[in-house]
């Protein structure tokens, strides 16, 4: 049974950072697109950024230029690295996989996520 862990949330003041990690285990191979997604209360579940088995990111046009990810494949382990946070990031924040090829936006198509962690930027 896959399960992802993430850790790394926490609280911080606008233009600060924070690097959430998630690990993961049980998945069968490497044919995963790894994801990170955010929910802020009272708005739906989106996708902030994604890499592909072959290395190909994609970001949503909000987290441009401040947020990277990264993977490391030896530990299994998923990063996001927040830069130049501002409020409207605030979310609790998942990591997710999905089967295939190719990252794609709609959470809908990922299997399998993490609890999630609270990331939360004062203003």
């Amino acid at each position: 049974q896959a399960q992802l862990v993430e850790s790394g949330g926490g609280s911080v003041q606008a233009g600060g950072s924070l690097r959430l990690s998630c690990v993961a285990s049980g998945l069968t191979d490497n044919s995963y697109c790894m994801g990170w997604f955010r929910q802020a209360p009272g708005k739906e579940r989106e996708f902030v950024s994604g890499i592909s088995r072959y290395g190909g990111i994609i970001y949503v046009d909000s987290v441009k230029g401040r947020f990277t990810i990264s993977q490391d494949k030896a530990k299994n382990t998923l990063y996001l690295q927040m830069n130049s946070l501002k409020p409207e990031d605030t979310a609790v924040y998942y990591c997710a996989a999905r089967s295939g090829d190719w990252c794609v936006l709609g959470s809908q198509y990922y299997k399998y996520w993490g609890q999630g962690t609270q990331v939360t930027v004062s203003s």
